[in-house]
């Protein structure tokens, strides 16, 4: 059993003091200035830790019963492997034993050095450009091996299971469990239709949730931060998530992502047609994400909307606006290629 697993899996965080954050991140070898600030997380809990003689560094609490120590240690020897070769991303701190993940009373947790910067700009063309050309030196390392504790990403890993959660959950109005239900057999059997018509796209080692929120800007370009959702799947699964606006502005910005990109790896052209699948498992795991969380006394105050009437009706009518453009529209996202 993992030592994280001490705790009641609904209410992992409730024994998670500032004493305990505080003796947690001196036991590992820091001394504290007693200063600490809660950073924005909700899968874990995240902190800022004020140093004597140093600068802060950020402490992650990871969140019980969800990834093993293996799992976890897996994904700090990829960030590891892309430090030392010189890619902007964050990677845990170790101590002299080459270790990066502690335990302190009950709870699992590493070290990351503070990194500062701005939110991207992602309807800039040189800024889509180096971020493109990051993630093609990401995906060239992330290609040499694959993982074998982590997720690979699939309708029966993502979406399936997503839609059993919400359905246990009870939280889904009695009145809409027909419809969701529906809705999301037919989605399943569309989305495994795309996935096969794509191809065999190569599943390799990369970021998995690189949104804006994991993105800072610094002085020198993109820095990658959160690695936590790093998982086994197609490329485009970094790429898509850069994307924003109309068909033809995404496809703009794609063009300018891919340009970056060709410099260090080859991108497979067919895996654009996997942009709307995912999009769409994205929004089936969200909700079901909350869903398994919601016992947890920080999603009710930060989705307060999500245990309404109002929340599945749109969710519902966005799946099956996502229904209608997979079954209707599987043209993919062609990219005004450049020189």
């Amino acid at each position: 059993m993992d030592t994280a697993e001490a705790h009641n899996e609904q209410t992992p965080y409730q024994y998670l003091t500032p004493d305990t954050i505080l003796n947690a991140v001196e036991q590992a070898g820091f001394r504290c200035n007693g200063t600490l600030l809660a950073l924005n997380s909700y899968e874990n809990r995240v902190y800022q830790i004020g140093l004597e003689e140093a600068p802060p560094l950020v402490a992650k609490f990871y969140r019980s019963g969800r990834w093993s120590d293996a799992a976890i240690r897996e994904e700090h020897q990829f960030c590891l492997a892309l430090h030392a070769q010189e890619l902007p991303v964050i990677a845990p701190l170790c101590d002299r034993q080459g270790e990066t993940l502690f335990a302190h009373q009950g709870y699992r947790f590493a070290l990351y050095p503070r990194q500062g910067g701005r939110p991207p700009e992602l309807d800039n063309r040189d800024h889509l450009e180096q971020l493109g050309r990051l993630l093609g030196r990401l995906h060239a390392i992330g290609a040499l091996r694959p993982y074998r504790q982590r997720l690979t990403l699939s309708v029966a890993t993502w979406g399936e299971p997503s839609v059993q959660h919400v359905l246990a959950s009870g939280l889904l109005p009695a009145g809409m469990q027909r419809s969701y239900q529906e809705i999301t057999r037919q989605l399943l059997t569309v989305l495994q239709e795309c996935f096969q018509e794509a191809g065999a796209c190569q599943r390799i080692r990369l970021h998995g949730d690189c949104h804006s929120g994991n993105l800072l800007w610094s002085s020198t370009g993109p820095v990658l931060v959160d690695f936590d959702d790093s998982c086994q799947a197609p490329a485009i699964q970094d790429l898509w998530m850069c994307l924003s606006g109309d068909r033809h502005e995404q496809a703009n910005q794609m063009a300018y992502l891919l340009r970056g990109y060709h410099t260090f790896y080859t991108f497979n052209r067919r895996e654009l047609q996997l942009i709307e699948p995912l999009r769409t498992l994205r929004m089936v795991h969200h909700a079901a994400w909350i869903a398994r969380r919601w016992h947890d006394p920080a999603f009710p105050i930060a989705f307060p909307w999500f245990n309404a009437p109002r929340y599945w009706e749109e969710h519902l009518h966005g799946l099956q606006e996502q229904l209608h453009l997979l079954q209707t529209e599987r043209e993919p996202l062609e990219p005004d290629w450049l020189g």
